[in-house]
């Protein structure tokens, strides 16, 4: 693949990345909006087009009408009001349908042009059927609010949740490889440990991002306003009342805010710790200043979550706290992989 049909595919995939960053804040909304409800059917060609007269608004509303969430919570809204949280689950649908298309039409022609080398095309593929797989698991995620209760499965939240954050980091990585030069295999000790302790930050982001799908599945964030301690204890008592006890970890508003706390408090601690070998190590600038953005990130990251969480889940906080953790994810990546590439500063006196 020459360097130009690299750059033109890891610039196709960045785009897409940008617009999985943006459903991701627009279903934040849709969440803590309480939105996700309000289209009840399935309709992937003709569901693009919203109720265009008030005949077609007043059957779209008729039919929420015979939901969970109407019947038991929502049942005084009036067509405006419904049009209100409408319109959220419309776009972040139509969103999804859109980075379908933005993924699917130029993947045609790259390979009709015969520009994309055969390894990258499985990858690829793969992608997009992980689209196909988010696309039903929203589906399915909506399903289970509109039985009897009008909340959806947070065990179907988060799978939709972190499905969004595997697309992402699969489109995001391969920009990297495309763009720069490919990793090379190193024998310093000193940065394999630098790519090791990065790995495991980008797992630790992972972990957040599974238990603060829980968090907001269970809407644990509503529990426990304070700050450092959840109403004056490290674990709160009832942290394991639920019998058995590993359904805690997931059905527990106590357990599950204490566990994505916890990831916090090691991401505050562990990341200016790489940050500061880092500093210490033959690396280029580039690979400093892209560790120190990363620690940034990582502290307005958690300034958010705090913040969110004295002030209840305000809705703007909340997408924001949501979006940011893509924001943290990318930029580790981006540490990781520089890490990989990283040839060294070369600067006298450097600590190896």
């Amino acid at each position: 693949m020459d360097k130009v049909a690299r750059r033109q595919i890891a610039l196709w995939l960045l785009i897409c990345s940008a617009m999985v960053f943006s459903i991701l804040v627009v279903g934040g909304v849709t969440r803590l909006t309480h939105s996700g409800l309000s289209i009840v059917e399935w309709q992937p060609i003709v569901g693009v087009i919203p109720p265009l007269d008030q005949d077609e608004w007043q059957e779209t509303f008729d039919k929420y009408k015979k939901t969970p969430e109407y019947q038991k919570v929502n049942h005084q809204m009036s067509l405006d009001e419904f049009k209100g949280i409408f319109f959220w689950e419309y776009w972040h649908r139509v969103l999804g349908r859109l980075i379908g298309v933005v993924f699917l039409l130029p993947f045609i022609w790259f390979c009709l042009r015969r520009k994309i080398d055969r390894p990258l095309v499985p990858k690829l593929l793969g992608i997009f059927l992980l689209g196909g797989m988010q696309g039903a698991m929203g589906w399915y995620m909506v399903k289970s609010g509109l039985v009897d209760d009008p909340r959806v499965s947070h065990y179907r939240l988060t799978a939709h949740l972190s499905l969004a954050f595997l697309i992402f980091v699969s489109m995001f990585w391969l920009a990297l490889g495309l763009l720069a030069e490919r990793a090379r295999s190193t024998t310093d000790a000193t940065l394999k440990g630098l790519q090791r302790i990065g790995f495991w930050l980008v797992i630790l982001v992972a972990y957040m991002v599974v238990s603060g799908g829980f968090v907001a599945g269970i809407r644990a964030g509503k529990a426990y306003n304070s700050f450092p301690l959840m109403n004056g204890h490290i674990l709160p008592p009832e942290s394991f009342i639920i019998d058995p006890w590993y359904l805690n970890f997931f059905n527990n508003m106590a357990l599950v805010q204490f566990d994505h706390r916890l990831g916090a408090w090691l991401l505050a601690f562990l990341v200016p710790w790489l940050w500061w070998k880092i500093r210490r190590a033959d690396v280029s600038a580039a690979t400093r200043r892209l560790s120190t953005l990363t620690v940034v990130a990582v502290f307005v990251q958690i300034a958010l979550g705090i913040s969110t969480l004295l002030l209840g889940v305000p809705v703007g906080l909340g997408a924001a706290h949501q979006g940011g953790a893509m924001v943290v994810l990318g930029l580790l990546l981006w540490l990781n992989h520089e890490l990989r590439v990283d040839r060294g500063s070369r600067l006298p006196g450097a600590v190896a």
